[in-house]
């Protein structure tokens, strides 16, 4: 993979960068709550942080797309999604800490509620719970007859409803559409294959599907799955190899920890609440450069279609700026990888608000931290890919661009 243009003036130092990213943090304007959730939201701390920095908006890909939550986050770290494509499995067997191996071709399960004639009802089957999961699971492994092409069937639970399945065997191929059709009222998609690689492979799946359905009918909530982000196995420059950055983690959800691994990161884990990851952040602040702090609530509750929720979720975060600005980082960044608004309940193509505090930022007018206020931001609009490099210009860590 050739090497990044601006890998030769990146410089080593002591400076500290915090991400904080507030997943699916961007909405839109609710007429009868008054505004976005950001706008509705009580965020004194967000706010203040706000008038002492810059801000602006960022579009995960480009713009007008609606990205999924790995090329969103892999752009913020600086890796194009484009160039650096890679499928939704890979990130959940990564966030799992599950070994892949070159014959491996994984997807992302998200189990589902189907009705009598098999149409979804619910895409995530009420957000079942993780033991559930972990029970549903076994009872695949144990049931499913393995195709004679595979060596071996994974089926490995991840968190609430995700999970992940693993098939392993020679000359299979991962360029298969997702199964999943996003909306409720349809029924899953047949696994295409996208070439005629793929086609065999795109067999085998279909043959694991129509078996879940039998094995799983009898399971209320849980009767049937959905799969997403087919891919193989891919390895990636790390933070340290492109910025030399020592990086470190702190998120709750498995496929964010699998990012944070695909990029060289180091993992903290049994992180459940948000008190968790900013405790870590203050043990760990000696150690490491660059802190990946990530919020999951807001995404979820966006998702869920309930704006009061989202708004609390970012209530909730904004308590604890405070404690984070305390550690007195260089540099630190508050956005979200994309928008979720509530009234659209699902990834949006909506640029998302970013706010960037360090001693030499050029300092704006916004006053307020919300979607609105930040298009007046000094940083303008821009895609996500550059915000790293402009998080390591302001702490200092790049040298000058030619002669």
């Amino acid at each position: 993979m050739e090497k990044h243009p601006f890998a030769d003036i990146v410089t080593e130092g002591t400076s500290k960068i915090i991400f904080l990213i507030m997943d699916g943090l961007g909405g839109v304007q609710d007429k009868e709550k008054g505004g976005t959730e950001l706008q509705v939201a009580h965020t004194p701390h967000l706010d203040q942080l706000a008038r002492e920095s810059v801000c602006g908006l960022l579009d995960p890909v480009s713009p007008g797309i609606s990205p999924g939550s790995g090329p969103a986050h892999f752009a913020l770290f600086g890796y194009d999604p484009i160039q650096f494509s890679i499928g939704r499995g890979v990130l959940e067997a990564a966030g799992i800490d599950f070994p892949l191996t070159a014959d491996d071709v994984v997807a992302r399960i998200n189990f589902c509620t189907v009705d009598s004639n098999g149409v979804i009802t619910d895409r995530r089957a009420g957000r079942i719970e993780t033991r559930d999961t972990i029970r549903i699971c076994e009872k695949l492994e144990h049931n499913i007859k393995k195709h004679k092409r595979l060596r071996e069937l994974l089926i490995k639970p991840v968190k609430e409803h995700r999970a992940v399945v693993v098939f392993r065997g020679k000359e299979l191929y991962g360029d298969i559409d997702d199964t999943d059709p996003q909306k409720t009222g349809l029924k899953p998609l047949p696994p295409k294959a996208l070439n005629s690689e793929s086609s065999e492979t795109a067999h085998i799946v279909a043959d694991f599907i129509q078996q879940v359905a039998h094995i799983l009918s009898d399971e209320p909530k849980a009767n049937m799955l959905l799969l997403r982000g087919f891919a193989k196995h891919r390895t990636f420059p790390s933070m340290l190899e492109r910025y030399k950055l020592k990086s470190v983690a702190l998120a709750s959800y498995p496929m964010y920890k699998g990012i944070a691994r695909l990029l060289g990161m180091n993992v903290v884990d049994n992180l459940a609440t948000i008190a968790d990851e900013i405790a870590a952040l203050k043990k760990h602040f000696s150690s490491h450069d660059f802190f990946f702090i990530h919020i999951k609530p807001t995404d979820s509750r966006g998702e869920d279609g309930d704006f009061d929720a989202k708004v609390k979720a970012i209530e909730e975060v904004d308590r604890f700026i405070p404690q984070i600005r305390e550690l007195n980082p260089d540099v630190l960044v508050v956005t979200g990888d994309h928008s979720t608004p509530a009234l659209l309940k699902s990834h949006s193509w909506h640029p998302v608000p970013v706010v960037l505090n360090a001693p030499f930022c050029r300092i704006d007018h916004v006053d307020t931290f919300d979607e609105i206020s930040c298009i007046q931001g000094g940083l303008g609009r821009m895609r996500s890919v550059h915000l790293i490099w402009v998080a390591l210009a302001n702490a200092n860590r790049l040298a000058k661009f030619g002669a």
